[in-house]
């Protein structure tokens, strides 16, 4: 069961995959309408006569994680299209472009935050099924230094 559940989704079988695919859209579309209250917006704005809930945070974690999960098992554009998109659509139909701004900055901010979190997330994959850039970015990333080759000796050539 965990084999199925973490493994890559382009070794599953395409309705195993796609299935997948829309259950995560749909976690994504069902955490915006349960965390965010219609017509508001789910970034801290400061008003004197509203308090910032927590909707918001528990929006943001539910994304981040949602992310880093297709991040692992995906391509690197799955994420942004099954994560970041649906609250983004969410938000642009119940603020009917009254505030473009704010739609906008939270667009901007989930799709920087899903991103992310599934370039982690890619870090996780096994060794052997990870892409060849996947390898650099999570082996630079790992060692601590700054370069890709730190810990190697590089042969000279003589002379």
């Amino acid at each position: 069961m965990t084999e199925k559940l973490l493994s890559p989704l382009r070794t599953r079988p395409w309705p195993e995959r796609w299935l997948t695919r829309v259950l995560g859209a749909g976690v994504a579309t069902a955490a915006y309408v349960v965390c965010v209250p219609s017509g508001s917006v789910p970034v801290p704005v400061p008003t004197a006569d509203e308090a910032f809930g927590g909707g918001g945070l528990v929006l943001a974690v539910i994304l981040v994680l949602l992310a880093g999960y297709f991040g692992r098992r995906d391509d690197l554009a799955w994420p942004l299209l099954l994560v970041a998109v649906p609250p983004a659509v969410q938000m642009y139909v119940s603020f009917e472009s009254e505030q473009p701004l704010a739609w906008a900055f939270a667009t901007l901010v989930i799709a920087a935050g899903a991103l992310v979190a599934a370039t982690v997330g890619r870090c996780f994959r096994p060794r052997g099924v990870e892409d060849s850039i996947d390898g650099v970015l999570c082996a630079a990333a790992s060692s601590g230094a700054g370069s890709v080759g730190a810990g190697r000796a590089v042969p000279r050539a003589p002379g």
